[in-house]
């Protein structure tokens, strides 16, 4: 693929996930041709038509996840400090937007998908490797896993319509809430 050409196809891209964060993944198609400032055509020779273009939004997407865990866990001291970075960058309005654009797909448009599952996959592991690390560095309560933070991610970015209407509003802060929960030492015992 040529330059110009590789340009304008992240430029298409990075465009529909700004739209379809702001509008749905229904959003017009001129609409993301004008942000990415392609003609529609160009936009319709990459894209034949709109599940191609969300199919492609939702590998970028998973891909930025998997990059920004990577930058948090080379920034941060320890694993700890890493997962909070992280989990605050994911709970930023404009990613929780697009996670619920993408959350009310059929799975077979995007999750299904085997350029998606297998960069998926690999974050999750990364992930996990990261909640084994805070929990021998001795900050995380060794009775969380990754599924957890998972889940937790679901509920509070891709699904906030199921939220009180202040939570969805700031989902990032009760996240951080929640986190504090999963420190080590802050378990409620056993029948209390």
């Amino acid at each position: 693929m040529r330059a110009d050409a590789r340009r304008n196809l992240t430029k298409i891209v990075e465009a529909a996930a700004e739209v379809m964060a702001e509008r749905g993944v229904n959003a017009p198609m001129e609409a993301i041709a004008k942000r990415a400032g392609v003609g529609v055509g160009t936009l319709y020779r990459r894209f034949p038509d709109r599940e191609a273009l969300i199919a492609a939004v939702g590998h970028h997407y998973i891909h930025t996840m998997a990059e920004a865990l990577d930058a948090a866990a080379l920034r941060s001291a320890d694993a700890w400090g890493a997962i909070r970075e992280f989990i605050s960058w994911a709970a930023a309005p404009g990613r929780t937007a697009l996670s619920t654009a993408l959350a009310v797909l059929p799975a077979e448009v995007i999750a299904e998908r085997p350029e998606f599952t297998g960069v998926r996959a690999g974050w999750v592991e990364r992930f996990a490797d990261l909640v084994r690390r805070a929990q021998a560095e001795g900050s995380m309560r060794p009775d969380v896993g990754v599924e957890d933070l998972i889940h937790l991610l679901n509920v509070f970015t891709c699904h906030p319509e199921q939220l009180p209407a202040p939570v969805a509003a700031d989902p990032g802060r009760y996240l951080r809430l929640m986190l504090d929960g999963m420190k080590a030492g802050a378990a409620t015992p056993s029948g209390a």
